[in-house]
Parts: structure tokens; sequence; C-alpha cells
């Protein structure tokens, strides 16, 4: 797992080094053990390496017939496959990555399609004069451009491309609007101005330093729910996830594993116990002196049960209030969900531990239908239904000096895609979910808070495989009795019932509300001050939203309003982290 970047001129001259220089400085957190650079004609590209699969020769760029070159941050976990049934090919590293050369040379952009794995792959092919630019389906890995005047620049970071000087750090308005009122932005549009994802499972197509091609590999199937029997998608069920867990440990470094007191994870931690020969390493983290609900004494009988090694890890109110800066300066795609803030110690404490590589269990709810508002949308409006995300997070406060209109314009968009005549409305709300939330919060929060640290994530539940045999189960093998999740339960009944796979599911709580709370009469005051809350809010609305913290709607959005303050201050102003939240906030 790596970082990468690279550009594209128009004119045909050659790459800038101090650019790429910048480029790679600006991404050597993700790739601390080497780096690589490729210049050719009118495309440069550097590659920054956190080596995990051919420790010896896996340096990129990786090079291929015809010319050929790519950087990559992946893991290809069908690479060992794909190469017996390539047969009769040469290849010069026992990476991973190298498997996608000969793939396009056989087939072309359709080359992502017989990858089964994590990417965000960047491709010189000379010889028809393109730069190709490829993002797995499920959007686990990021990759960002921009189109300037000179041509256009690429990152797995939007950081990256701002610190080289290929874009002026501005807000864009309509997404960071989404930022505060749904916590992730969607879409193509960053809440930096100017910056692009490439979207999940698209491949654009760059000549002459411009797009000029896009193209998008689903990662859900089509169709409605199939007719199975629930033994049988029991079977199905075991069989596609032994493959995934094995697939996704194929590592020649050492990995381990999140685990928290619900379903996924504990369905994650009671199969690498089946197919690893020695302990598993899993890692919780508790809220110790709070209010939330600390859940390492379930994880810890658990992985006794497992014989795995339990690391017990402590995320206390002093954490917060130092540690919070920091965290705000590295999402630069900024994601306002508070589980940012364990996974960052998390990841810390995995690499403190010598791990490069942590698998964990996001993916299960949005395949599986494990949310409550999955159960709110099939309900009719009569008994409490309603569509997703109905409100806004400021909606109503009176915090706002203007309450954005088209905030859920990104989410009715996805929803409006996810649509066919064949699905249900479960598997429609799913799949909007895949689209918007999955990639822009869950997945960006854990790569950036690994990747700080030097550690891979793995997600093997959001594997083509895996969805291909569990998305399109029937409804009643989701949701049955008020439980989502209802056949990876009965699967956990059978193989560790020890984890009360049928309890009611609580969720993952983070005590912001109540931290905030305590300090909330001389925190309000400094966050209406700061710049990006000062154009947005009105100060007494501010301070009387901190000082009301403790209650969940004026915690969440006091939460919300404290993070994009952060935020805003490191990439838009370009203020560094001056200690705690206290301290940052009355730098000048």
């Amino acid at each position: 797992m790596c970082g990468i970047a690279g550009l594209m001129t128009l004119d045909g001259t050659p790459a800038d080094s101090t650019i790429l220089d910048a480029l790679a400085e600006a991404l050597t957190h993700r790739g601390p053990d080497s780096g690589g650079r490729y210049v050719a004609g009118d495309v440069g590209m550097v590659h920054t390496r956190l080596a995990i699969i051919d420790l010896e020769t896996g340096d990129q760029p990786l090079y291929g017939e015809g010319g050929l070159a790519l950087v990559a941050n992946a893991e290809i976990y069908n690479h060992i496959e794909l190469r017996k049934s390539l047969g009769g090919e040469t290849f010069a590293t026992g990476s991973d990555c190298e498997i996608s050369l000969p793939l396009y040379r056989r087939h072309d952009l359709d080359y992502v399609n017989y990858l089964r794995g994590m990417y965000a792959i960047a491709l010189h092919d000379p010889a028809h004069e393109r730069l190709v630019l490829s993002r797995d389906p499920f959007g686990i890995k990021p990759l960002y451009y921009t189109a300037t005047t000179w041509g256009l620049a690429f990152s797995s970071e939007p950081q990256a491309l701002v610190s080289a000087g290929l874009v002026v750090a501005e807000e864009y308005p309509h997404s960071r609007d989404e930022v505060l009122q749904l916590q992730f932005s969607t879409g193509r549009e960053t809440p930096l101005a100017k910056i692009m994802r490439v979207l999940p499972g698209e491949t654009l197509v760059v000549e002459g330093g411009r797009v000029v091609a896009r193209r998008c590999l689903d990662a859900l199937p089509r169709g409605a729910p199939e007719v199975t029997e629930e033994n049988y998608a029991l079977a199905r069920l075991d069989a596609v996830m032994e493959d995934s867990v094995r697939l996704h440990q194929r590592a020649d470094v050492p990995y381990g594993m999140f685990l928290s007191g619900g379903i996924d994870s504990s369905a994650l931690l009671a199969m690498m116990a089946r197919v690893n020969e020695t302990p598993v390493q899993a890692f919780t983290v508790g809220f110790p002196g709070s209010g939330a609900a600390d859940e390492r004494n379930h994880a810890r009988r658990l992985a006794t049960l497992t014989g795995a090694e339990h690391v017990e890890v402590a995320f206390t109110e002093a954490d917060f209030w130092d540690m919070l800066p920091r965290l705000a300066s590295v999402m630069d795609d900024p994601v306002a969900d508070y589980a940012v803030l364990p996974t960052y110690k998390l990841a810390s404490c995995a690499a403190a531990q010598g791990l490069k590589v942590v698998l964990s269990g996001e993916g299960g709810d949005e395949l599986l239908a494990g949310y409550g508002r999955y159960r709110s949308v099939l309900r009719p409006f009569w008994l409490g239904g309603r569509v997703m995300r109905p409100r806004g997070i400021f909606d109503g406060l009176g915090v706002l000096k203007r309450e954005p209109r088209d905030w859920r314009d990104g989410i009715a968009a996805a929803e409006i895609h996810a649509r066919d005549r064949s699905r249900s409305k479960l598997q429609t709300a799913q799949a909007t979910d895949c689209a918007a939330w999955l990639p822009n919060d869950l997945l960006t929060k854990l790569d950036r808070c690994l990747m700080h640290h030097g550690v891979e994530g793995r997600t093997p539940f959001l594997d083509r495989e895996v969805a291909r045999a569990v998305f399109r189960l029937p409804d009643s093998l989701k949701i049955r009795k008020g439980l989502g999740k209802w056949i990876l339960r009965r699967w956990l009944e059978e193989h560790l019932p020890e984890a009360d796979p049928f309890s009611r599911k609580r969720g993952f709580t983070v005590p912001v509300g109540e931290w905030i709370a305590g300090q909330g009469a001389q925190l309000g005051p400094l966050v209406a001050e700061q710049e990006g809350v000062a154009a947005l809010c009105g100060r007494g609305a501010v301070t009387a939203l901190f000082t009301g913290a403790a209650r969940k709607r004026q915690g969440q959005a006091a939460w919300t309003l404290l993070f994009y303050a952060l935020w805003h201050r490191a990439h838009i102003q370009g203020l560094p982290p001056q200690g705690g939240i206290l301290e940052s906030l009355s730098a000048r």
C-alpha cells in the first residue's frame, strides 16, 4: 500500500521535477519504505511505498511491454491466481500490482474486470499517448485529480495537490455544506475547490492532459433478490467469507484486526481464528470514565475463546483534547465522523506493535443491511417509514446564518442511480450507502487514519465475490424480527455463539458531546470566532450550542462545528496544529 501522484501536460512538455518532488514529499507518510519516479514525454509519476508484498523487488514504477509504466496504491489479492491463468507471461517482480500490466495489454480498459482487491492505479500507455487512472469498485483506495491550464494532476490525497502548488486551497461551498449537514460529502466534487474524486469503480482516460473518456465498474450485482434457502445461503456465506479472509491475509509482514463488540468484527475474528495457525492480534478501544458503552470486556472474552492476542486501547477525554487538531489536519477530505478519533488511536497502537496490515469490518452493515435506517425505509410512512437522512445535522437549530437547501442533492442522486426496476427498496437503500456514505465517510476515515501511521487497512466484507454472494439474498435473510444482518447472525450463532449474535445493535458511540459540554463555556466562543465558522454562523448561536452540547442533537452539531473549525484552519488557512484543541483555536 502506497501513495501515488503525477501529472500529464497539455502542451507535451516534460513534467516539472520540482512539482514531482513536492508531490512525493507530501505523500511520504503513505509510503515510508521507499520511493520511485517515472518521467516520459508529457507524463510524470511518483510513488511512495509501504512494502507489504514482495519486499525485495516490489518497488515501483513497474514496467511492461510496449513501454507501459504503472504506479499503484493497491493490493490485488488474486494476483497469484491471475499469474497462473495468463500462462507464458514473464514477470520481473513478485509484486501483486505487476499483474495489471499484462492484463491491460490483453484486455485494454477492461483489465480492471479481472482484479480482485483494492486499488488506485495510474498507468501510462505511451504507444496510445494516454494516461489511465482506475479506482476499485467500492472506493476503498482514494484517488483525486485536478484539471489546470497546463494539464491534469492526480494524487492519493488532496493535500498533496495543494502542497505542490497545483491548486489554491479554497472551499467548494456545496460540498462544505454537505459535510456540515451529513458529516461527509458526496459525488465527484470535494470540499476543496477544483479537486475532484475519481469515483468508485471509475476508470478515466487522459489524453493531451484532458479527460477524454470515463468507464465504471459496479461493485454490486444488478437484479432482484434471488429465491434462496437459508441453509444454502449459510453455506455459501461461509465459503465466500473464508475465501475472502484468506486472500485478505496475503502479506509478507505482520497483520492483525480491529475488534469491537459488534457482529461484523466478531465474525471476522471467528473466521481469522479458523484460517490462521498462529494467534490473531486483535485491538479493541474503550472510553474509560465516560458514559459510553465499553466493549472491551465483551471483546476480551471473544479473544480468549478464539485464542487471540488481545490489545486493549483506552481513549480518554485527555486524548480527545490533545489529538483532534492533528487528526483534522490528517483528514484533508473532511469526514466529521467521531469514529475517526478511536480509529486514529487504534492505528497508532497497531503501528507501535509492529503491524503493517489490519483487517477491519467495514462493509458488513452495507452489504447485509445492518443499519436501523434500512428498516425504516421498509416501513410505510404511517408506521414511521422515511427516506434515509431526511434531516441535516443543523436543520432547525438556528446556528447557521443560512441553512443550505441543496445539501441532500448528492444523496438523492445516489438513490436515483441505485434504483432499477428489479431491485427491492432495501437493495436500493444499501446501494445508495455503498455509493455515497461508504466510500466518502467510512473508507476515507479508515484510509487517512491508518495510512498516516504507515498501516494498511483491509476490508474482507468489501470484496466483489462476497457482494455477489450476499447482495441479492432475499430481504428476509437480511432483516428479520426487527434485526439486520440476519444471515450473518445465524452464521455467528453456529461458529461463535458466545458473541451473542441476536442481541440488539447498540451502535458505536464516542462521548464527544459529553466531553465538549464539560468545556462548552470556554470552547464555544473560541469556535465562534474562527474564520471558517464566523462566516457561516452567528456568534451567540454557536456559544449557546456549545453550552448545550450535553443534549444529543446539540452535541452532534457542536462536534461537527468543532471539527470543521479545525479542518478549516489546517486546510484552508494553512495553519498547522498548535498543541491541543484549546491551544490550536487560540493560536493566531
